[in-house]
């Protein structure tokens, strides 16, 4: 198995460049689909979080994703409570997909806060994708309804570009149109073929 850690930025373009390296053949799991389906209604993650948080943030059983937002989005310490109860569970989510994905197959497992979240999965590399702060902004207010305020506070909740590049072996750019950051993903993902065939 090649396993490729891919982050970056929120609104950076992470998506893009996992669907394509999926139509390329490889085998994506996404960090934020698990960390919806480990508090989803029912789970031991959710009442956790509604011992912790309390029944404001939950609607018929169901995490109120929006509210919870408004708050770890603007606390630091409501953050950390918040990630001290999903990161673990999410990992060991992650780990159990691993183990079920066929040792030959190159696996994407995009996660928007390795860094912060200190993801040490056993990556054979580690991809970023930047782009300016300003151009992310544009896009989170163009395609999410976010006012300029909300979308700093999602990027400045992150680790910065400097903080995602030292982890980083690959560094994408997105400060280009659509087409040249997915010829140049996939130009990337043909090495990483080629390290897959070396190690099996």
């Amino acid at each position: 198995m090649f396993l490729i850690g891919l982050t970056g930025g929120i609104a950076a373009g992470k998506s893009a460049v996992a669907e394509h390296w999926v139509k390329l053949g490889a085998t994506q799991i996404d960090a934020d689909v698990l960390a919806r389906e480990v508090v989803a209604k029912g789970t031991p993650g959710a009442a956790e979080l509604l011992e912790t948080f309390g029944t404001e943030y939950f609607v018929n059983g169901d995490l109120d994703r929006k509210k919870l937002g408004a708050l770890v989005f603007t606390s630091t310490e409501q953050r950390a409570r918040l990630e001290a109860i999903v990161h673990p569970l999410v990992r060991k989510r992650a780990e159990e997909l691993l183990s079920s994905i066929p040792k030959d197959s190159i696996v994407v497992y995009t996660v928007p806060l390795l860094v912060e979240a200190n993801v040490d999965l056993p990556f054979d590399a580690i991809v970023t994708i930047e782009a300016p702060e300003e151009e992310r902004i544009k896009r989170l207010v163009r395609s999410r309804q976010m006012s300029e305020t909300q979308a700093k506070y999602r990027i400045k909740s992150q680790a910065t570009a400097i903080e995602r590049a030292a982890r980083a072996n690959f560094i994408l750019n997105s400060n280009q149109s659509l087409a040249l950051l997915l010829n140049d993903a996939e130009s990337l993902y043909e090495k990483f073929v080629e390290a897959n065939r070396a190690k099996s």
